[in-house]
This record gives structure tokens, C-alpha cells and sequence, in this order.
């Protein structure tokens, strides 16, 4: 099997991504992957900065016959194990992680500045104990069962007015099943 070292295109239209990756040579641009070796970002601002690799496993590849297609020969130059431009995208990722530190900073600092309107929560009465709790609900719940039949009036003619689901369906089943005489 022929081995390629290629670019995999992600992304969407007008925001490409890339991943550089072992590929079958029959395989199409977009298909099965042996091995993921990096990434390409042809969008990050800092041009040296665009290219991540593995650089040991791109090495491996290569070692046992893979052909790197002419945009990954030129990534693997500059920014393979032995690359070119090293040095400058340790600078480049360096100049990206403080920019993305500093927006981070400022929109922390923006957050802090917007002032949320104060809403003020009725403070709880002191809570009586635990068991004195289980008595005082007990309580509220009987003196709730007394103002209940005129406050669960309105919601009981809600209920006869609509028939809920369950009951139409018992109905529509009732009237297809067939109706069994029995002798005596």
C-alpha cells in the first residue's frame, strides 16, 4: 500500500482547516485516515504559528517510504523536527497565547465593570428545628386543604372542559373493540 502524507480539508466554506495526515494513495482527499500528524490553520493571523506537527511520527512515515505531497514537504521543512522555523513559531505561539490571555483579561475587566441591578431577596424568618419543621408543614398543609375546595374549583372545571390525552385514546380503543355477548 502506497502511503501519502497529505492535507485532510475541514472546516467550511471560506474558513478552511487542515489536518495533516497518513493516507492510503487511493484513498480519496476527504477519506480514511491511517494517522493524524498535525494540524494547518491557513486563517490564524500569525503565519508561523499556522502549523502544529508531530514531528516523531512524520518522521517515522517517512522512514518506512510515505511521500509528502509538495504543501506538506514545505510545512515538514519549516516546522518539522529539524525545521527552519522553529524558533519562530515558538515566538509566534507565544505572541498568540498573550493575545488570547489579554482578551480573556478584558473581557473579565469588561464583565466586572457592567453593573448588574441589585435584586434584594426577602430574607428567610429563622427556621424553626427540624422536628418542629415536620409539624409547622403539617399544619400549613390542613389550613391549605381548607381554602382548597374554593381554589381547586376553577381547576377542576379546566379538567372536565379538556380531555386529556390518555382519555381519548381509551375512548377511540372502546369503541373499536368488538363487544363480546356472552350466553347464560
Amino acid at each position: 500500500m502506497a502511503v501519502r502524507l497529505r492535507l485532510k480539508k475541514l472546516g467550511r466554506r471560506h474558513r478552511p482547516f487542515f489536518r495533516l495526515c497518513a493516507m492510503d494513495a487511493r484513498a480519496p482527499r476527504d477519506g480514511r485516515v491511517i494517522e493524524e500528524l498535525g494540524i494547518y490553520d491557513p486563517m490564524v493571523p500569525e503565519t508561523d504559528a499556522r502549523a502544529i506537527l508531530k514531528g516523531e511520527r512524520i518522521d517515522y512515515w517517512l522512514s518506512v517510504g510515505a511521500q509528502p505531497t509538495r504543501k506538506v514537504g514545505v510545512l515538514i521543512k519549516k516546522y518539522g523536527t529539524n525545521g527552519t522555523h522553529l524558533t519562530q513559531q515558538e515566538e509566534a505561539l507565544g505572541r498568540l497565547s498573550g493575545r488570547r490571555a489579554a482578551a480573556i483579561e478584558t473581557a473579565k475587566a469588561a464583565a466586572a465593570a457592567v453593573e448588574m441591578p441589585k435584586v434584594e431577596e426577602p430574607k428567610p424568618e429563622e427556621a424553626p428545628p427540624a422536628d418542629e419543621a415536620a409539624v409547622a408543614v403539617e399544619g400549613a398543609a390542613d389550613a391549605a386543604a381548607d381554602d382548597a375546595p374554593a381554589a381547586e374549583a376553577p381547576a377542576a372545571e379546566v379538567a372536565a372542559e379538556a380531555p386529556t390525552e390518555e382519555t381519548a385514546a381509551e375512548e377511540t380503543a372502546a369503541e373499536e373493540a368488538p363487544v363480546k355477548e356472552t350466553a347464560e
